[in-house]
């Protein structure tokens, strides 16, 4: 008589159905991911550019100082890294799960902060209320759908 395989709580949270539950979370954590790297061709884009853009969506006049470019440019590398990031954490939830929660809460609390900031630094109303809830709202939508893939996962080591 043949013994039965061991399967550690890995192999089970690691099982075809249990990568379809959280195919939704990956999905949505690669199209953000993906929208995010097209903040990297910014960190190039000529001065000029820069300007017009921010000139027709009324957010003028835009500083010409090396600083504000120097910022508007960094400011474009993070977040393309941002994507790279999730783009990483989608590719292997079942390694990177525990992360996700703390991502949740992260974005969360970088909506609320991006208002604060916003609202500083004297932007049209529909960018502070559109970045900063778009932001909480992605946030709270990441922590929708790990939680609720966690609940289908319990019983499998996952805590």
């Amino acid at each position: 008589m043949k013994e039965k395989p061991v399967i550690n709580a890995e192999q089970r949270s690691s099982s075809p159905s249990r990568n379809d539950q959280l195919l939704p979370l990956r999905w949505f954590l690669q199209l953000v991911g993906l929208v995010t790297l097209l903040a990297f061709p910014a960190a190039v884009m000529p001065e000029k550019w820069m300007v017009e853009i921010a000139k027709s969506l009324g957010i003028h006049p835009f500083p010409s100082a090396p600083l504000t470019f120097y910022l508007a440019r960094h400011l474009s590398i993070l977040y393309g890294f941002v994507g790279i990031g999730l783009l990483v954490l989608a590719n292997d939830l079942v390694r990177y799960r525990p992360l996700v929660r703390y991502l949740a809460l992260g974005t969360i609390t970088f909506g609320v902060a991006q208002f604060v900031v916003d609202a500083m630094a004297g932007m049209p109303s529909w960018w502070t209320w559109g970045e900063s809830l778009s932001t909480v709202a992605g946030g709270g939508f990441i922590a929708w759908l790990n939680r609720a893939r966690s609940s289908a996962g319990r019983g499998s080591g996952d805590t």
